[in-house]
């Protein structure tokens, strides 16, 4: 049995049936990949769309493509026709931009709303308190789907620090979850990494984002 195949199982075994697994991809090559899809993976996450492009070429629609990093503004025409969901929405400029290469092709795009939950001036992802007018912006459109929301959360040594972030976007979460039900979903709150799933999960999420502890 393959290392991915092992890391992958016992990822399995330990998530609740109602948590998604993305397993993140970048710079993993396509064999990798397949490895992971093998062991039962049908969800990736890709940062970069010319990467994700690439490795589209070869294993196509057998998986269930996530942007999961920046989307670009000259890289969206190319993005709505390669993902089945975008994770990382910010701002309602790159959503109108969604939503008009959406209607050439005929596509109603599943996005999640990324929230710079900890206000890192450096990080991508909407302030809180510029959510709702993002997310009253967001949907009106209607070659867009808001399914929830999305963060990175900051970069911190002891994972424990982390369990307030999280718990401040469930707490958002909820929130707008109530107030915003037409043309809204929120079957998804995607947070969590390889050394913050753990947190995430008990705080609410419903998507995990897992690379390191798959591949190495």
């Amino acid at each position: 049995m393959s290392r991915v195949k092992e890391n992958v199982e016992k990822i399995l075994r330990e998530l609740p049936p109602q948590v998604q697994l993305i397993v993140a991809t970048k710079a993993r090559s396509v064999s990798q990949i397949q490895q992971a899809h093998q062991a039962g993976i049908t969800k990736v996450g890709e940062n970069y769309v010319r990467e994700a492009e690439a490795k589209y070429a070869v294993l196509g629609p057998q998986l269930e493509w996530h942007l999961i990093g920046h989307l670009q503004k000259n890289k969206v025409k190319k993005a709505v026709r390669l993902f089945d969901m975008i994770q990382t929405l910010d701002s309602l400029e790159l959503a109108y931009l969604i939503d008009r290469e959406c209607e050439k092709i005929h596509k109603r795009m599943p996005v999640l709303i990324e929230v710079n939950i900890a206000s890192e001036s450096q990080k991508k992802g909407v302030l809180p308190s510029s959510l709702e007018d993002l997310i009253q912006g967001v949907r009106s459109l209607k070659n867009i789907h808001l399914l929830g929301l999305m963060t990175m959360g900051p970069l911190r040594e002891d994972v424990e620090q982390l369990r307030p972030y999280f718990q401040q976007l469930k707490k958002i979460f909820d929130e707008v979850k109530t107030k915003y039900t037409e043309h809204c979903n929120w079957s998804c709150l995607s947070m969590g990494m390889s050394t913050s799933f753990r947190i995430a999960i008990e705080e609410g999420a419903t998507m995990v984002r897992i690379g390191s502890s798959i591949f190495e």
